[in-house]
């Protein structure tokens, strides 16, 4: 597994331009931008796609066929995309998050605090984003992948959309929830967001290891 990370990081070195280039982009960002902590969203998500793009480098020319043949699990494979995501998205966060902080600090305007709040709130945010895509990269590869994720779009529109009318006929109210949410404070609701992000991440990695183990190469 030590092989697999090794060569992903490998991967990563030739896209320097990339990750240089949106560092840049960030941290020019932070000089227009009030509000910095605008950039832990920004270099956070954007850096973290390349995650995904080292499973569609494994399926080129079909390279996974010869990748299993090595002495590797498929289990193990998906166990080093999990903890490469982690790793990825875990040091653009924290670079962001920096970025953010001394932007904030230099300029005066926006708390440390604040920056330090969202920060803590992007970063389970990113999990779930990737706990969804990892399954639906292993699933269908990266040119289905496009379509499936428009028509998973229109499906949760239409899903918010029938939530809403079922909500209104109970003459219940958004901001009744909203409302009961406000008297829980602001560290319990960091806590839930965060133990919702482990749970379907947990979810995902199963899925994951479910969907690798019946495909065929």
């Amino acid at each position: 597994m030590k092989g697999l990370l090794v060569k992903d990081f490998k991967l990563m070195k030739c896209q320097t331009s990339f990750f240089v280039y949106i560092i840049i982009l960030a941290a020019g960002m932070s000089v227009v931008i009030e509000d910095t902590s605008f950039i832990i969203g920004y270099l956070t998500f954007v850096g973290s796609i390349f995650t995904l793009s080292t499973i569609s480098y494994d399926e080129f020319d079909n390279g996974n066929a010869f990748l299993f043949s090595l002495p590797i699990t498929r289990k193990e494979y998906v166990i080093e995309k999990y903890g490469f995501a982690v790793l990825t998205g875990g040091g653009l966060w924290l670079l962001s998050t920096v970025i953010a902080i001394i932007a904030g600090a230099i300029r005066n305007t926006v708390p440390a605090r604040y920056t330090i709040m969202v920060a803590l709130t992007i970063l389970p945010v990113l999990f779930i984003i990737l706990a969804v895509m990892f399954p639906l990269q292993l699933k269908f590869g990266g040119e289905k992948l496009r379509i499936v994720i428009m028509i998973l779009t229109g499906a949760v529109v239409v899903v918010c959309f029938i939530v809403s009318g079922v909500i209104e006929k109970l003459n219940t109210s958004f901001i009744s929830i909203f409302q009961n949410l406000q008297k829980l404070s602001t560290e319990v609701i960091v806590a839930i967001v965060y133990c919702i992000s482990v749970l379907v991440f947990f979810i995902s990695f199963k899925a994951s290891v479910s969907i690798l183990s019946k495909k065929e190469f």
